[in-house]
This record gives C-alpha cells, structure tokens and sequence, in this order.
C-alpha cells in the first residue's frame, strides 16, 4: 500500500473516503476508475497507467441473474467510458471477459477497440498452456508420468488455432500432486464458474435434450454462433444460449474446423459467424461439470413433480398409465449413459424416491412410502421396491433392457418370473407381510413397457 498524502485532493479524499464506508451512490461509482487511473499517474511521476479489467462481464451476469441488469449496465457504461475514453492518465487498457464486446452493450461510449475473440489466431497461443508448455512444465516439476491424466481432464480447448490447457485447472492439479503424488485429478472449474447457464438450456423453452445427449456421448453438434450478445439476450434465441457455451468455455470446436478465410479481418470473422461451429465439450472435467447439472436438473424436476398419478397407477395396476407416465419422464431425461442398466436402474428408482434418500418419506399423500433398491430379497436382489406401510402394500418392479423391440413381450414374462423364481415375492410376503403387486418393467431406449403379475 502507498501513501495518498500530498497526492489528492480533498474532494477525492471524500469520494475514497464513501467508497470505503460504503456511502457512495451510483454516481459516484461511475468515477472510481477514473480517479484511480488519476492517482496512479500522479504517485509515479506522472507516468501513464496501464488499466488491467479481467472478468469484465461478471457485473452483467450477476445483474441478469439477480435482477439488476439494467442498473449495471448504466453504471459501467458511463464509469468505462470515462475511464477509456480521453482519459489523460492511461496509456492504454486491456480488458478480457467471456462474451465479445457488443456495439449495443456497456461500450457504446468508446472508439474503435481493438477486439480479439478465440477465433482469432494472432493471440490463440496465450488463452492457456500450450502442448510445449506442458512439456516443460510437467517436466520441471517432475510429473511427466501424469501426461495423460492432464491431457484428458484439463487439455482440449482451441483458440484459434492453439489447442490449449486450462492453466488455472493445471497449476491446481501441480500443486496438490507436490502435496500428494496420489491426489486424483478432480473438477476446479467447478468451484470457479456458475452452471445457471446449463440450467437454463435444460429447464428453458428450447428442446436441447438430443444435443445434450450427443455431446455427453463423446460427439458433437453443428450450431452457429453470434459473437455480439449480451446477457440480456441470452434466453430469446438458442443461437444466444449455444454462444454462450462456446464463449464461457463449457463447449469448444472441434481441431482444426475454424473456417479458412483469406480476406480482411472484419469480413473473416464475419463470414466465420455465418457457418455452423462443429461443438464439443473439450475434456473430463466439463463432461463430469454437465453430468452433475444434468442430475441436479432432474432431481429438481422430480422434486417440483407431486407425481400423484404415478403412484395412483403404481398402486392401482394400471400398467398402460404407469407405462405412459415413465416413458413421458424418459423423453424429459437426459440418458447420457447410452441406455445402460446402470442408468434405468438409477433413473427407475429415483423416479419413485424423488432421489431422496433411501427410507425417507416420498410422497404423504399416497401414505408412508419407503423405496428400497438393489435390496436382497429371498435368493437375489430386487431391481425396485416400492412400500407403502399404511396400507401394506408393496411393489415389486423388476427390470429388462431390450435391444430389439420385438423381444419386449417375452421379455417382460422372463422379469415376472424372476421376481417368484428367485423369491423375491416370498420374502416379502413372508417377512415383511405385504400384500404384493409385481411388475415387469422393459425399457426400450426412451420408451417403457410394463405387465402386471
């Protein structure tokens, strides 16, 4: 810290004075910069200041998100251009933020910025480290043997040209490898920027579901993209909400697929944009990232559902509505586990608990319901159980996968046949007492089928 003594002026000790306590209004805020740029210069000998502005659309995305956009907005329009714009005291200003600097955005007031975007190849090779870069890198602190788990959790993002590593997720895993030579590689993006904008995609008015599925599967997507958005357009078109992936990083193209253009620099960029970006999710980490929101997003879905009518067919034996109400769900989900049982097991169970926790209370309406899965029951274990305890019942729900649409009959009689075959229904009739009623569930990609034993 230096001394401002001798440097400012009693006005400007005021206004420093109301923004330390908190005091100053909107208007004042506007000169902060301004004023800073105006003591630095004078402290060192009237030497011109260069301004260094990361992040600078964070504001924004706060703004939209909490319901202060506009006021943002107004704010750092006018305190950038007066601290950009004929501002005696800089030499010049580097700003770097996710989304490209928009005509109709907070820089109306300044003139002609020179704008490099991660299309851009004169610069591609500073957005992260380079494959030299890691070499030298893993190599000076001895973790070559690491190569490849970099490479598959941090590597994959282009920039121009460059493919490039995520430096803040690699000089993370460095350090807690030096800590600990065993550390597993784990998710830093996480903990550094907000999901909302996945959320948004899956809970908003565009049907993304197959998209989300190709790329969860390794494959990638043909959108096109707009470089001149603000975070006040984001949801009104799915070009915005693709844009937005792409710029913020949750999606990169694929190597090599920028489109070659040999003219000016204004008129490449512009016929950049015109053509579809081949999109894919660059790594490990924003896969696991997308998986996660992705679960979440279904959780709160299911939590938000009162699924009455589920449990209504459930308990009623009405396999046609039960069968209806699953696949409906199915169609809703993203399967990004292509089909496996894995993933209908987990998908069936937390369908009936709402993904609460095993013995909890799912439903009050329909009674005290308790899911069991996977529990052992007579000579195996059950797919799902569903209990009612206030009216005795139970479910029995055992599950097939089909490959072929027309094994779906057969195979619902081989699931019924399970549940007596391997004593399942005995147990529970025996040592629980419940009353039963057995279902043989077949899921079918995203459709199920169901009969009642």
């Amino acid at each position: 810290m230096f001394s401002f003594i001798g440097i400012v002026s009693k006005m400007q000790r005021k206004l420093i004075d109301m923004f330390l306590m908190r005091e100053a209004d909107a208007a004042d805020l506007t000169d902060c910069l301004y004023l800073l740029t105006d003591i630095m210069y004078h402290k060192y000998e009237n030497t011109p200041v260069i301004l260094l502005i990361d992040e600078y659309d964070v504001p924004m995305a706060k703004g939209d998100a909490n319901g202060y956009y506009r006021d943002i907005t107004d704010i750092m329009s006018v305190m950038l251009s007066k601290a950009l714009k004929d501002n005696p005291y800089i030499k010049f200003a580097v700003l770097t933020g996710c989304l490209r600097i928009a005509e109709e955005s907070i820089f109306t007031g300044l003139n002609n910025p020179a704008i490099k975007t991660i299309v851009d190849t004169d610069y591609d090779e500073y957005f992260g480290f380079t494959n030299e870069e890691m070499e030298r890198l893993l190599t000076d602190t001895g973790l070559m043997d690491k190569r490849a788990v970099f490479r598959e959790w941090y590597d994959g993002y282009i920039f121009g040209n460059r493919e490039v590593y995520c430096p803040w997720d690699v000089l993370n895993y460095v350090d807690a490898l030096q800590k600990n030579p065993n550390a597993p590689p784990v998710n830093y993006w996480a903990n550094t920027s907000g999901n909302d904008v996945i959320k948004r995609f899956l809970t908003g008015k565009f049907n993304v579901t197959k998209d989300f599925e190709t790329l969860l599967a390794g494959g990638y997507v043909e959108k096109k993209i707009n470089p001149n958005i603000t975070y006040a357009d984001l949801t009104k078109d799915e070009t915005n909400l693709w844009s937005v992936l792409y710029m913020t990083g949750y999606l990169t193209i694929l190597p090599g697929s920028l489109p070659e253009m040999t003219s000016t620099d204004s008129d490449k960029v512009k016929g950049m944009y015109e053509l579809p970006f081949k999109l894919k999710l660059p790594n490990k980490e924003i896969k696991m990232l997308f998986e996660e929101t992705v679960a979440i997003w279904f959780k709160e879905k299911i939590y938000g559902d009162s699924r009455e009518d589920l449990f209504k067919a459930l308990w009623n034996g009405d396999t046609v509505t039960l069968a209806n109400i699953i696949s409906r769900y199915l169609r809703s989900t993203i399967s990004f586990y292509d089909y496996s049982e894995s993933f209908y097991h987990a998908f069936l169970a937390g369908l009936f608990s709402g993904i609460s926790d095993i013995g909890i209370t799912a439903n009050r309406k329909q009674g005290s319901i308790y899911i069991k899965s996977n529990r052992e029951y007579g000579e195996g274990r059950a797919d799902v159980v569903v209990e009612n305890r206030t009216t005795n019942t139970a479910a029995v729900l055992e599950f097939k996968v089909a490959d072929n649409i027309a094994d779906i009959s057969s195979m619902c009689d081989v699931a019924l046949s399970q549940i007596h075959d391997i004593g399942y229904a005995e147990s529970l009739q025996e040592e629980e007492g419940y009353d039963l009623i057995c279902y043989g569930v077949i899921f079918y990609k995203k459709r199920c089928f169901i009969k009642k034993g």
